[in-house]
Order: C-alpha cells, then structure tokens, then sequence
C-alpha cells in the first residue's frame, strides 16, 4: 500500500470506528438512541463515501461531491422531524405513566412538580430511561424554597425593577414586571443584590419576554451553567476532523506548490509550508477568541476543524458553554478571532501581491481570477497594474494562502447562527434581527449556488450544525457602544468585498483578464 493512502485510510477507518462504538452505545437508548446514531451516520456519510472510495483509487467530482451532501443534509432533516415525533410520542407515555407516582402529591406540588419534570426531562431520552430519572425527580423534588423566594422578591425596588407577577420555573423564578433604569445598571445591582442574599446558588437574567418587555428570570447556578466537558465521542470526532484538516491543508499545499496529485510521502513535504501558514492563521484565530473569552470568565469547547478540499479548511466552531455576561461580551468573542484571522490574511495577501510586482511569483494562473473578488482584484490592480491585462500573471504563494485566509474569514462572518458574523448581529441588534439575517443568509447561499457550488456546502454546515443562535445572556438588553457597532459594521462590509466579485464593468475598468483596462 502506497505511504500517500495512508491519512485517508486513516480517517476512513477511525469514522468507521466511531460509528461502530456510537451504534453500540445508542442501542441501550431503543429507538430514539438509533435514531440519533443515524442521523449522525448521514452527517458523515459524505465524507465516508468520499475517503472510502478515494483509498478504493476512485476519484469523486466535486458535484458528485455536492449531491450527497444535499442528500445527507435532507436526510438529517427528515430524520430529525421524525425524531421529534417519537420524542414527543414517548414523553407523553411517561406523563402518563407518571400520574401514579403523583398520587401522594397536593395539587399544588402535582402541577409543580409535572412542570418541572416537562422543562427538565431530556427531549431525546428512551423511556426507561426517563422513567428512572422522572422518578428520582419526583423524589428529590422541591419547589424555590419559601425563604429564598422571599429573599429574591426582597431584590426588587421602584427605582430598579417593579414586579407584578411571580411565575415558578424550573426551580426559580420568573419575575413579571416593569423596568425602572438603564438595564445595564439595573442588572448589575440586581445581580450583586442577588449575591448578597443567596451566594452563587442562582443566575440572573435580564431578557426580553415574548411581548417584547423586559423580564428577569433567576436560575440555580446548576441549571443555567451548561455542561463544559466535551464527550468522549466529540472528542474522537475533533481529533478525525483534526487528522482530515491536515490531510486537505497538506493536499492543497502541495498543488499550490506544483504538486497535482501527491504520489509519495516525501511530495508532502512540498506542501508543508503552505499547511503551516493556513495553521498559523487558524491557530492565532483559535488563541485570539479563547483570550477574549478568558477575559469573560466564559467556557468554550475545543474547536470543530471543518477541512475542505478548495480551501484546506473551511473554518472551526466552538460552543459556548457557560452563560454570557452581556451583549458586549458576545460581540468582542465573535470580532476578535474575526479580526485577527482577517488581518493576518490581509497582510499576507499585501506581502505576496508586493513579492509578485518584483518579480517573485512562482505560480501562473489566470489573471481573470481576480475578478472573484472585489478586495483581491482591487489590490490586485494597485500592485500589479498593467501585468494585469494579460491573460496568465506569476503570483508568489503568499497571495494564495492570504487569499484563501481571507475568504475563510468572510465565509465565518456571514450573518447566520452562531458563526462570527451571527453573533456579531445577534450583539449588535439582538436576537430577532439575527434570527432573521440566519435565514436570509441560507436563502442568499441557496441563490449563489447557481454561480459557485461551494455555497451549497457551506450552507448545509451553517442549517445542520450552526443555525441556532447563543444561549440567552445574563444581560440581552444593554446595547453595546457605538465603536464596536462601527467596528461590527465595518466587518461584515469587508466580508462582502471580499466575497462579491467584481462587476464586469469594474474588471473592464481595471483591465483585469485581457480586457484592455482603460485607466492607464
């Protein structure tokens, strides 16, 4: 077996394994647990059928490539809609089930106590399963208790928040009401008052209700701090995306560096330089937002590499796992990873277009490729001027690797779920707008599918694992300031520019392609 099949093989054995160990475990949870083992089977059914047949020496186009991630994502969806049904079908069977065991209950501890039950019982638990957890419940079950009730009533004031009505919820509290200062200030008093009287027991919230009026929920610190260790399967999941990030990353230097189709082990080593400049972009990506989130106090998951063949690797996610203070938090975790990825590449891009204007491009490619992009062809046309008219140009690698960092980075500021741009909107102008941007998003990448079939991917990665928006703040109704909101502004401009190709009459204008520019 040739050396070069052995990273393929690699992955395509360890997703074979991870299956294998998923279908084990998911059949003590009956039906619900196979069928979430299946719709993680069609998430990575693409890439398995695309490794599988590429140690097979069979090589996939990338339309091919794109029919089964269409498949697979309709899958997932149909699989999940069912899912929920059998999820809904089974709950219903242990409420009723459960009526006995509330016999000895008063009315009042009954509606309690099913409540809590409805808000806490996990949506995807196989019913003995939820049974033996339901029944502990029941057996430890306690409402707020009437000291601490009294003692988070006692928080509230005319001069910061005035209640009207107190509603139990999951073993807090909702507290209706009107508020009486700037939220900022109204939280942090509520919260330090909150402390004063009950420790770290409880979380507060300052959300906006459903009739768009502010609402302060309190939570045990137990229920609203969210699980911080990633599982085992995640982890063995992170490391095969990790394995296949490099995979790509190695493949794409080595074309870059005249290298097609690797055949040895040693033809690597030629796209090995390309590879580390993509990691150096994504590790100090990676650094710059767990900095800032270090800054917060908040937890993040490791990161989900997304590898691409085009790019190398699409990008990385990472879950917030601990509640996030205040809008401005959110917004400085989504600008700092954007904004050090962004700048990198763009000093890369600079460098490379300077080294090529002297005469150091290694690599000929078609001058029209420009015009993919409004940023890359207007440096493009300041560094190169009229080299630009003829047909093929010599680049020097730099241009690439800052070209492809910089589309990553656009593509991860796109305004959609809990991608930089998402929580950049979310930030800025809240959970609505954001919630509506994540959808005009996805119809935007189902339109440009027509031009560029990769938004095809990107689309079912952002509908599939990162359409929701962040867990609810401690704090959603502060604004933040006016110079991140420029700053937000001026970033998802740029992801345009570096996204939208320039018009035909610009690419004219600039003599790009052979085209016979018209400025001098």
């Amino acid at each position: 077996m040739k050396s070069t099949a052995f990273i393929p093989i690699a992955v395509f054995v360890l997703t074979l394994a991870l299956l294998g160990w998923g279908y084990i475990r998911s059949r003590k949870f009956g039906k619900l647990g196979l069928l979430s083992w299946l719709q993680f089977v069609t998430m990575m059914s693409p890439w398995l059928i695309y490794f599988g047949l590429f140690v097979s020496g069979v090589f996939i186009n990338f339309t091919t490539l794109l029919f089964l991630l269409l498949g697979s994502t309709l899958s997932y969806v149909a699989i999940g809609n069912q899912l929920r049904k059998v999820a809904a079908t089974e709950r219903l069977e242990i409420e009723q089930k459960l009526k006995q065991e509330l016999g000895d209950l008063n009315d009042v501890d009954q509606v309690k106590a099913t409540a809590n039950l409805q808000n806490n019982l996990p949506n995807n638990a196989p019913i003995s399963l939820a049974m033996a957890q339901a029944k502990n419940q029941l057996k430890r079950y306690q409402s707020v208790p009437a000291e601490d009730t009294k003692l988070m009533q006692g928080i509230f004031g005319i001069e910061t928040y005035y209640v009207t009505e107190t509603v139990p919820y999951q073993e807090g509290a909702i507290f209706k009401g009107n508020l009486r200062g700037e939220p900022d200030v109204v939280h942090a008093r509520l919260s330090q008052s909150i402390r004063d009287r009950l420790g770290d027991k409880y979380n507060l919230f300052l959300l906006e209700g459903q009739d768009r009026k502010p609402v302060v929920i309190i939570l045990p610190s137990r229920i609203s701090n969210f699980e911080n260790n990633n599982t085992i399967p995640q982890q063995i999941l992170i490391a095969v995306l990790f394995v296949a990030s490099g995979y790509t990353s190695l493949n794409l230097g080595a074309l870059v560096g005249g290298v097609p189709i690797v055949q040895s082990a040693q033809e690597y080593l030629i796209g090995l330089p390309f590879a580390l400049g993509i990691g150096v972009i994504f590790g100090l990506r990676e650094l710059a937002m767990r900095l800032m989130a270090k800054k917060y106090q908040v937890k993040l998951s490791l990161p989900f590499l997304l590898p691409s063949s085009q790019l190398g690797i699409f990008g990385a996610f990472s879950r917030i796992y601990s509640p996030l203070p205040h809008r401005k938090a959110l917004f400085d975790i989504a600008i700092a990873p954007a904004m050090t990825s962004g700048l990198l590449s763009l000093l890369f891009l600079v460098v490379g277009l300077r080294l090529s204007a002297i005469g150091m491009g290694s690599i000929d490619i078609p001058s029209q490729v420009f015009q993919a992009s409004a940023l890359a062809g207007t440096l493009a046309k300041l560094f190169l001027g009229e080299s630009l008219r003829a047909s093929f140009i010599s680049i020097h690698p730099l241009v690439v690797l800052g070209w492809l960092g910089s589309v990553i980075t656009a593509l991860n500021l796109m305004p959609a779920g809990q991608l930089d741009g998402g929580r950049l909107v979310q930030s800025i102008y809240g959970r609505r707008t954001a919630s509506w941007t994540t959808i005009l998003t996805l119809i935007f990448l189902v339109v440009a599918t027509v031009i560029n079939p990769l938004a095809l991917y990107w689309g079912g990665i952002i509908l599939i694992l990162l359409r929701d928006l962040e867990r609810p703040m401690l704090n959603e109704l502060s604004e933040i300031d006016g110079d991140r909101e420029v700053l937000g502004v001026i970033s998802l401009f740029w992801m345009l520019l570096v996204l939208l190709p320039l018009t035909s009459g610009v690419a004219e204008l600039f003599g790009i392609g052979g085209t016979g520019g018209l400025l001098p």
